[in-house]
């Protein structure tokens, strides 16, 4: 079709309710526009297991994209290909010797779809991991072997900006660090110079679908480079400020079917 778009999805806070769930509306609508033959895709700061659940409640047969960037594939065609740029494991040490300083709650590494912990904790586990269990936890110093795609780090309130800092001042030019909207309070690190709009890219290069046909949507912090990539970036009406100025729309918020409804009137659906 000439006027076939690419769509890309953020999940949390912005397809998903705040009860991580994708409302009746949203499916339909979704579905209305795959039919009208518009690619829809996920592209989500989450692992792939912690986002495989709503790849398959939409039918999708798409590219995804994890990690924000660092992973990128194609569940169903291994023609795509698999993107993953991890952070390199002696850099990952030294923040996480850096944490272990500053007496965080608890760390967490990613290795694609395998997690390690620093403490076991069945909330955090519970929380952060769709139900998976840990491949390991304990001294992470020790443990790891592998680069990490991504490392999550649950700071103590009353050092979490020194935290941030020490690690933005010694690792800047090779790591880059995100912060989790409510009600989580996270610091992600990957690999420096991946975001969504690098996964994307793949994406629409796969498909052959310029940015000027994308359609992206978005809440946080880790949606900046998407929303300013996609020819129409779009931000819910729950996300931050700072996204709401960079987009070229603002839709209604992630409990109010926004994504529908924008999706209804750019689509004629």
């Amino acid at each position: 079709m000439s006027n076939q778009h690419l769509i890309a999805l953020d999940l949390d806070g912005t397809l998903l309710t705040d009860q991580k769930t994708i409302s009746s509306r949203s499916k339909e609508v979704i579905n209305k526009a795959r039919e009208a033959g518009h690619i829809v895709v996920i592209s989500t700061g989450r692992p792939y297991r912690a986002s495989m659940q709503y790849y398959h409640e939409l039918q999708l047969d798409t590219a995804i994209v994890n990690f924000n960037g660092a992973f990128t594939h194609h569940p169903k065609d291994s023609s795509f290909g698999t993107y993953h740029s991890p952070l390199d494991l002696n850099t990952a040490k030294t923040v996480i010797e850096t944490c272990e300083a500053f007496d965080v709650s608890n760390i967490m590494v990613e290795v694609i779809d395998d997690f390690y912990l620093r403490y076991f904790d069945k909330v955090f586990v519970d929380t952060f991991t769709a139900g998976s269990s840990p491949v390991d936890h304990g001294n992470l110093i020790h443990i790891l072997r592998d680069d990490p795609t991504a490392i999550l780090i649950h700071p103590n309130e009353r050092n979490e900006k020194q935290l941030r800092n020490l690690i933005k001042d010694a690792h800047a030019e090779v790591i880059d660090q995100r912060t989790w909207g409510a009600p989580w309070n996270v610091i992600e690190i990957v690999k420096a110079g991946m975001n969504k709009a690098v996964g994307l890219k793949k994406v629409s290069d796969f498909y052959g679908i310029p940015r000027d046909r994308i359609i992206a949507f978005g809440d946080e912090d880790n949606d900046f480079e998407m929303i300013e990539f996609a020819g129409q970036g779009v931000a819910m009406e729950n996300g931050i400020d700072a996204l709401k100025n960079l987009a070229n729309a603002t839709t209604k918020s992630n409990e109010e079917d926004g994504i529908a409804l924008y999706l209804e009137e750019a689509l004629n659906l």
